[in-house]
């Protein structure tokens, strides 16, 4: 709705500033595409004015650059400076606009809704429904929680319209109870809200809808148009880095020596070996030992300083993707080692596999860098969470947004 709003609001900027329904329209999607790249639409940044006015101004930066394309051509009727004057107009209004809407309205007027669980209060379930109630801004809230006899369901269920299953084995026990108001009542899986709210799979709730998860993950498989994307996006980015390549590569020899590219096995899809290249930022291992990249920070190149935080460093890794061991977007290959002792510590680890590794992620947007086993498993929820609901659209959502990550340091190291 929020996302609607800005849209209208900058078309009418842009629309009153050029006169012209076709500038107005290409303007104002531009810009709202590079604003929800930049997450201007998320409750955290929806909260903070100073995130507004932060977030804004570097999307309005970054789309002014593609609105101004036409001024290159000379397209006629399109004028620079009223462009400018739209960015100019867009960057005091959107902030101050998207703040009020969140805070005063959205924030007031939503009822809060209060749902009865079917379950016992364990911590690990208990942690998982607080933290959805803080993610919702507390407007989901849980009363009650119950490990029913039909009899106390039954009375219980006439004050609550919102039941929560947290328990799937205790569902089952009562489900013919439940049954008859279901026209009445509405009943969520603790499954499907949480990866709502939370946009990722904890690994308790896998363990309570196991035969569930179990099945959605080995149905996991890339369709054809994911290939398609991957190659354009392949070519497209090799032919666009080659120069930034180039530059680095010779920083690289100048600083360090050769060899400028560094290759180690990683394990891809099924399970498969395969060989990453990467521009080397780091000075020249001897052990060969295994390690997280803030163990080695004493190891960093200058040149590595700069393009580790920017992922300069795997533009390489386009290659990887027009071979095919690689996808623009997917779980983030790792290194033989780690695999081996994470499979032996995480349990669904190896479903992170099912699917071709990715240059970036839905992990690498939504989670800082992983260095320590309980930071691995959070990490992994993010992942199992885009091996069940991977699209063409979450996949173009996850390009746009690795640019946000970059800018902001999300997740590098």
């Amino acid at each position: 709705m929020l996302i609607l709003v800005s849209l209208l609001t900058v078309y009418t900027i842009f629309f009153t500033v050029t006169k012209n329904i076709l500038i107005a329209t290409f303007a104002s999607v531009i810009w709202v595409i590079t604003a929800y790249a930049f997450r201007t639409f998320e409750f955290d940044a929806l909260e903070s004015l100073n995130e507004q006015l932060v977030r804004i101004l570097v999307s309005s930066f970054f789309s002014g650059m593609f609105i101004l394309l036409p001024e290159l051509t000379d397209t006629p009727n399109f004028s620079g400076k009223q462009i400018l004057k739209g960015l100019l107009y867009t960057y005091f209004a959107t902030p101050f606009l998207n703040y009020v809407l969140y805070n005063f309205l959205f924030l007031r007027l939503s009822k809060p809704r209060h749902y009865l669980v079917i379950g016992r209060k364990e911590e690990e379930v208990g942690r998982i429904l607080d933290e959805i109630t803080e993610k919702s801004r507390g407007k989901i809230v849980f009363e009650e929680f119950l490990n029913p006899s039909p009899a106390v369901l039954k009375v219980k269920l006439d004050n609550f319209n919102d039941i929560l299953v947290a328990d799937f084995e205790l569902y089952k026990r009562v489900k013919h109870i439940l049954e008859p108001y279901k026209s009445s009542k509405k009943i969520e899986y603790l499954s499907d809200l949480s990866e709502k709210i939370l946009r990722r799979i904890p690994l308790e709730v896998v363990d309570r809808f196991r035969e569930y998860y179990e099945i959605e993950f080995e149905n996991a498989k890339e369709s054809p148009t994911k290939r398609i994307l991957d190659m354009f996006g392949a070519i497209l980015g090799l032919v666009f880095f080659a120069p930034i390549i180039l530059i680095a590569a010779v920083a690289i020899l100048i600083e360090d020596g050769p060899p400028v590219v560094f290759k180690q096995l990683r394990v891809g899809k099924n399970n498969k070996e395969f060989m990453i290249v990467k521009l080397r930022s780091m000075k020249k291992q001897t052990d060969g030992q295994a390690r997280f990249a803030d163990q080695e920070k004493d190891r960093i190149l200058k040149i590595g300083k700069i393009i580790r935080p920017t992922r300069i460093d795997e533009a390489l890794q386009f290659w990887n993707i027009l071979k095919g061991d690689m996808s623009l977007v997917g779980p983030r290959p790792e290194q033989i080692p780690f695999v081996r002792e994470f499979e032996q510590k995480i349990p669904y680890y190896s479903y992170r596999h099912k699917l071709k590794p990715g240059l970036t992620g839905w992990a690498q947007i939504m989670y800082q860098y992983s260095s320590t086993l309980e930071e691995v498993k959070r990490k992994l929820e993010y992942d199992l969470y885009y091996i069940k609901n991977r699209s063409t659209l979450m996949d173009l959502r996850i390009i746009l947004q690795t640019i946000e990550a970059v800018f902001w340091r999300r997740g590098a190291k």
